[in-house]
């Protein structure tokens, strides 16, 4: 995603998952919990809804790296004792002329969002969060 802002402006909305649920559909909701060994930590709810069906899913994201305005990497982190699968959610802001580039990366070692169907609500859902990520930055830039 191309944003017309600093990096710093862009890595302020990607570095805490408090902010995502206002801008990214599938993070509906991410409050924070207690931090375990330094690293803020979020009890996350993701949601995707295909037709009347919605699919939902609580976990606990610790946030593993936070280079300034670089990079973020968030980690699944329960601490129940149980195997879990892993999520990693990854991001990368560079500058770009006057704005920002921001890569994400999400990788999901379990099979509950697999196959076509919801690699293809994950896709739509990618393209509308973007462009609300650019809408809610131009809102606090005007």
């Amino acid at each position: 995603m191309t944003a017309p802002c600093a990096p710093s402006e862009l890595f302020g909305w990607i570095d805490d998952l408090g902010l995502y649920p206002s801008w990214m559909g599938l993070v509906h909701r991410a409050e924070p919990v207690e931090a375990c060994e330094g690293r803020p930590r979020w009890n996350v709810e993701l949601r995707a809804k295909v037709g009347p069906f919605a699919r939902s899913k609580r976990l606990v994201m610790a946030r593993t790296v936070s280079i300034p305005h670089s990079e973020v990497v968030f980690e699944r982190d329960e601490t129940d004792g149980r195997e879990h699968s892993m999520w990693r959610l990854s991001a990368t802001v560079s500058g770009a002329g006057t704005g920002s580039v921001l890569v994400m990366r999400l990788h999901y070692s379990g099979s509950l969002w697999t196959g076509g169907l919801a690699e293809r609500v994950l896709h739509d859902e990618i393209v509308r969060s973007r462009d609300r990520l650019v809408s809610r930055i131009g809102e606090t830039t005007q």
